[in-house]
């Protein structure tokens, strides 16, 4: 096809298959419209356009209408992953979507957050019916909400990788010590990270929890501030064995005349 040639949607219509990858680039809309009426237009024409960003929601629209594209799984994953997907469309779509495609669709920012949120959510609900293989791959490569999700499952042979995962933050570290139920290879595991037991607060909370284990409970105590201390002394605050350490500690920060507000400065934030 030359160059010169005036390309409209009959045109398109009637190309010939080695013509239909130079149409795909056309961005007039009656040029792709007769390209999906052409025979020799395929699946993997459809979704090489679908890699096109800029395509128009009413032309994605008109794709998802029709049966005969919408049956393949690769044009649904391609539809419900592109930007400009109609948010109805996009949410029923992305309902389908196996678990590999629903973390790629969480991580791209382009990604709506409705879409975003769905994604996880379906993720998350899955988890627990999800074999070892797929955890490990959902701990390489998840989101903060799945980091958190994993953390709290405590599988033993991915706890590792969750916790040295960038996607984990102090909140999803937090959560996951309050739960009543959590395993105590999640808190023991927290309570040895060289990571997270620098944070304070979750110093605070592995001291309240009972499954810390009480050398290492021991240990931070020195860098607890005495308004802390004092708190954390009181009944129920911490495991019974725990609260005359604390008591010690306190006639210690006394002693010292260590300031009720000083906490050590690698521990902050």
């Amino acid at each position: 096809m030359e160059e010169t040639t005036h390309i409209d949607q009959g045109t398109a219509r009637t190309a010939k298959r080695e013509e239909i990858p130079l149409l795909l680039h056309y961005a007039d809309a009656d040029v792709i419209l007769g390209l999906l009426d052409n025979p020799f237009f395929d699946e993997s024409h459809l979704c090489l356009l679908l890699g096109h960003k800029e395509l128009p929601t009413a032309l994605l629209e008109e794709i998802a209408s029709r049966k005969q594209w919408t049956s393949s799984y690769r044009v649904r994953r391609s539809l419900a992953c592109h930007p400009h997907v109609p948010l109805a469309l996009g949410l029923r779509l992305v309902r389908e979507l196996f678990v590999v495609d629903l973390v790629e669709l969480a991580l791209v920012p382009s990604t709506a957050p409705p879409l975003k949120h769905l994604a996880e959510e379906l993720i998350l609900a899955r988890l627990p019916q999800l074999p070892s293989a797929q955890k490990m791959v959902l701990a390489r490569r998840g989101t903060g909400r799945i980091m958190g999700a994993l953390l709290a499952d405590g599988q033993p042979e991915i706890l590792s990788v969750v916790l040295d995962s960038p996607f984990l933050n102090e909140g999803h570290v937090l959560r996951a010590l309050a739960r009543i139920a959590i395993p105590a290879r999640v808190v023991v595991a927290i309570a040895e990270s060289g990571r997270w037991s620098q944070h304070y607060s979750v110093r605070l909370a592995l001291l309240r929890n009972p499954q810390t284990p009480i050398a290492r409970a021991i240990s931070f105590l020195p860098s607890i501030s005495m308004a802390d201390l004092r708190i954390l002394s009181q009944p129920s605050s911490v495991p019974a064995a725990l609260r005359p350490h604390i008591r010690r500690e306190l006639t210690n920060h006394m002693q010292r005349g260590a300031n009720p507000t000083k906490r050590d400065s690698n521990l902050r934030g």
